[in-house]
């Protein structure tokens, strides 16, 4: 959960933001028809529940009263096909709303999730994946739920209220303009509830970002914090987090609740005042016993909407939240972009070269300056040093995952910017310290390195990074289920799944990172054959902390501060008796201790000198 202390989310704009609205509308355009077909079974909707209520004050005066059976019956017969008519209108709105809101829903995950894959590393180096998560499900429903119903609900609330006032127009114009004093005080408590309930409901998402992130940091590092026995630490912070969203819910549940009780004391003291009035206008026969019970069917019926109106209003400042994180991530702009005109070549070859490269994460902390490097083709070149030292920086200035603040990179004398992100990419392989794996089959997994590769392909891969052998061993073989993130294999059989992917990939490039420094002995050899056979004829660099597994590197780099501080063969940099000998020479007689206590604990005592 430390991740997320640094990490700040932009502020917005407490004002409410009409643009952020209209932008979520925006949405609903590729099916404009749709909505437009919904908005007009909704108008249909309205005028029949209006003509309800119409029909029962004629069934009264004209039937009821009047005594008139005929009359009486028509009316009746009228109210049941109108009847029909609405069930009709109603499974029609219901139907087109549903599913233009699963469509508006999938169109905003799938733009969220195609961004995500343009943006840059450093988009998210700074960004937690559990707040990336919140924005991609719940804050994207809730657009979804907002142009959609939210939308049906505002429709039939403001026909509701113009064909309620039509229809008592036509009954006693003034009761009527009496009813529509009403929505100017409606109004002035919707604008002074409005900027209120967003600040809250601003505050309920940022924090609900948070808890989304810690439960994705204490699901996927479970084994750390058993390890570690921090349940108890994680349930008190994971705790503190839930309160500080009790909170905020709370105030925002507590302004929205007492929204709606406003509305409706103001609806029953304005019913109360058209009861009375009506009451003495009926006396001088200025109205009928009809027209005053459909009057106050009308304004209650008219009340509704208006409280619909203020819960949807409510809703949608929450809604409008969500919109302005979705907004802002898919306004996300990538640091590395390709150049106008950028070449897709098909093959990148030649030697690499880094020209007076300068490179930082964070302005003023340099990782790399004026770094110098020349790679021929083919060329094996292993990377030591200490943490921090700036290795990886230099693979990851390679694979242009982010780009030099100065300096050029070349590859065959061309600088690579002057190529696209996928020509470079696609030609570089990597094979990481932690290797991910996706859930399925290892004959996927494998795949995933070229998608129209043949299952023949497939297992020649598996052979060539020496993966056949344990493969074919499991119950299912290359059919075998690799478990959320490979988690049902071992380090050892991952690492050598991804050096397949890597082979059957073909890369121009090859890069391992730390590809051994988490298995055994036994293992390490075997991925130590699998990347022999992989970095043959190809130009590698190879990132190790273990000095043994590169002691045939043609050259060796010493990294430290970002610079070479040493540089040559293995052979060249024992002679040199420097940091590398320094380096090699301890982990040998680390080596050597280790071999020493197994030997003890064997009893066999070694033979003295």
């Amino acid at each position: 959960m430390p991740e997320y202390d640094q990490f700040e989310e932009e502020e917005f704009t407490t004002q409410f933001n009409g643009r952020v609205l209209a932008r979520m509308m925006g949405q609903v355009r590729p099916y404009w028809t749709w909505a437009v077909g919904f908005m007009v079974l909704i108008a249909l909707c309205t005028v029949g529940d209006s003509s309800f209520t119409y029909l029962s004050k004629r069934v009264i005066d004209e039937g009821i009263l009047a005594g008139d059976r005929a009359q009486l019956n028509r009316l009746l017969v009228a109210y049941g096909a109108l009847a029909a008519v609405q069930a009709v209108t109603v499974f029609g709105f219901i139907y087109l709303a549903g599913v233009l809101g699963e469509r508006v829903d999938y169109d905003i995950r799938r733009k969220l999730f195609n961004h995500l894959q343009e943006l840059s590393f450093s988009y998210f180096d700074k960004t937690p994946v559990g707040w990336i998560m919140a924005r991609v499900t719940s804050d994207a429903g809730r657009i979804a739920e907002l142009v959609t119903w939210g939308l049906v609900d505002v429709t039939w609330s403001v026909l509701s209220v113009v064909t309620s006032m039509v229809f008592m127009m036509s009954i006693d114009w003034r009761l009527a303009l009496l009813v529509l004093a009403i929505v100017p005080a409606m109004v002035v408590i919707a604008i002074w509830f409005r900027k209120r309930i967003l600040i809250q409901f601003r505050e309920v998402r940022k924090i609900n970002s948070k808890i989304t992130g810690a439960y994705n940091e204490s699901i996927t590092g479970v084994r750390v914090v058993k390890a570690l026995v921090r349940e108890e630490q994680n349930l008190r912070e994971f705790g503190e987090q839930s309160s500080e969203l009790y909170r905020a819910a709370f105030r925002a549940a507590w302004l929205s609740a007492l929204f709606l009780p406003i509305v409706q004391i103001i609806g029953a003291l304005g019913l109360g005042a058209i009861v009375w009035y009506g009451g003495l206008q009926a006396r001088i026969g200025g109205i009928t016993i009809g027209g005053i019970q459909a009057f106050v069917s009308y304004v209650t019926f008219m009340l509704w909407p208006i409280q619909d109106l203020a819960r949807v209003y409510a809703e949608m400042q929450r809604s409008v939240a969500s919109a302005e994180r979705v907004f802002s991530l898919m306004d996300a702009q990538p640091d590395v972009v390709d150049r106008e005109g950028a070449a897709a070549v098909g093959n990148i070859r030649g030697g690499i070269s880094f020209e007076h490269v300068g490179f930082y994460y964070e302005e003023g902390e340099d990782i790399l300056t004026d770094f110098d490097l020349h790679v021929q083709q083919g060329e094996r070149v292993a990377l030591v040093g200490p943490t921090g030292g700036g290795k990886s920086t230099i693979v990851n200035l390679l694979c242009r995952f982010y780009e030099p603040t100065s300096g050029v990179v070349r590859i065959g004398g061309q600088d690579y910017t002057e190529l696209t992100q996928h020509a470079v990419q696609s030609r570089i392989g990597m094979v990481l310290q932690t290797p991910h794996l996706f859930s399925g089959a290892i004959r996927e997994n494998i795949r995933y390195g070229r998608l129209d590769a043949t299952d023949d392909e497939v297992e020649e891969a598996g052979r060539i990074a020496h993966a056949h052998e344990f493969i074919v061993e499991m119950e299912k073989g290359y059919e075998e289920d690799v478990g959320e993130g490979g988690a049902l294999l071992s380090v050892g059989q991952k690492q050598l799944i991804s050096l397949a992917r890597a082979v059957l990939a073909d890369p121009d490039i090859l890069i391992m990172d730390e590809a051994t420094s988490s298995v055994d002995t036994l293992t390490e050899a075997r991925i130590q054959q699998g990347m022999e056979a992989v970095m043959r004829g190809r130009t590698s660099f190879v990132i190790a902390h273990r000095l043994s597994t590169i002691r045939n590197a043609d050259r060796i780099l010493v990294i430290e501060g970002g610079r070479i501080t040493e540089m040559g063969t293995h052979k060249e940099l024992i002679r040199a008796r420097g940091h590398y000998h320094s380096l090699y020479t301890q982990q040998f007689r680390r080596k050597l201790e280790h071999e020493y206590d197994v030997l003890q604990g064997g009893r066999l005592e070694p033979v003295s000198a």
